[in-house]
């Protein structure tokens, strides 16, 4: 029988001398022959084959404890167990993963958008394709209140995403209703809040669908312009002869820090779904 010292049989199998004494420590591998004063240590090549068991069970991903346990056991069950757990595992990372990429592309989509952004107070036309919306009432008419009861309302939608179990990613960009009754009476009166999500990560049992369509637009760039703002919006929709045909939406489109004022500051476009006049058709 050839003896291998340490050093050699580290390097026949592409591992470190250190991870060798590692093993003999836990009693996963240990040399078939050692000096009395144990200094030296001598393998086999041989036990080259438990040592490609050893880093294979470790590329899957199973502890050395429970690799150590199958080697002792030879129990298969433990093993595919120890697998099976892994695997579930593995399929959480991939799926936060997922949602760790959507929240990178939501942001820099975020970012886009303000820096092409028309300036404030602009008010154009734009065709806005199908979005879908994950939606609360939050009881309060924020309206009547200011930015510490809208973070209020931002919080209560928080918990319910979580209560819901949806990724956190979509807590950002929020924005609120104003139902198309009351916009039309000119009365301020909105409880509820919103942020739109993506099909593949939300059941459809939590999401509520916002037709395409045309859509007049003013930007706007402070939280507390919105009302003068929905009302010029709104004289120049009757001015065109447009016929408003949905509920306004303020959409936050982006969230910028504002750090010396311990504040959120917010872009937002507020819209209106809008198609022309019967009379005009």
């Amino acid at each position: 029988m050839e003896w291998l010292t340490i050093g050699q049989m580290a390097k026949l199998n592409g591992v470190s001398q250190q991870t060798l004494r590692f093993y003999d420590k836990m009693g996963l591998l240990s040399p078939v022959y050692r000096g009395e004063d144990n200094q030296y240590r001598y393998y086999n090549i041989r036990q080259s084959a438990v040592l490609d068991i050893i880093q294979y069970m470790k590329s899957l991903g199973i502890s050395l404890k429970d690799i150590k346990h199958q080697l002792d056991s030879q129990d298969l069950d433990y093993i595919e167990k120890a697998l099976r757990q892994k695997q579930r595992q593995i399929d959480e990372e991939i799926r936060d993963l997922k949602f760790q990429r959507r929240a990178i592309e939501r942001t820099v989509e975020s970012f886009e958008r303000y820096r092409s952004a028309p300036p404030d107070g602009s008010i154009l036309m734009e065709y806005i394709g199908k979005r879908q919306m994950y939606r609360i009432d939050a009881g309060i008419n924020f309206y009547d209140h200011d930015l510490e009861t809208y973070e209020e309302m931002l919080r209560q939608l928080r918990e319910r995403l979580m209560a819901d179990r949806l990724p956190q990613i979509y807590f950002c960009n929020a924005g609120t209703i104003l139902r198309r009754d009351r916009l039309l009476k000119g009365d301020f009166y909105s409880t509820e809040v919103f942020v739109f999500v993506d099909q593949e990560f939300v059941p459809e049992t939590h999401m509520e669908t916002v037709p395409a369509g045309n859509y007049l637009c003013i930007y706007c760039d402070n939280f507390y312009k919105e009302k003068e703002y929905v009302q010029r919006l709104m004289g120049y929709i009757n001015n065109q002869g447009y016929q408003v045909c949905g509920d306004y939406l303020c959409e936050a489109i982006a969230e910028i820090p504002m750090v010396e004022r311990q504040q959120r500051g917010m872009f937002l476009r507020l819209q209106v779904p809008v198609k022309f006049h019967e009379k005009r058709l």
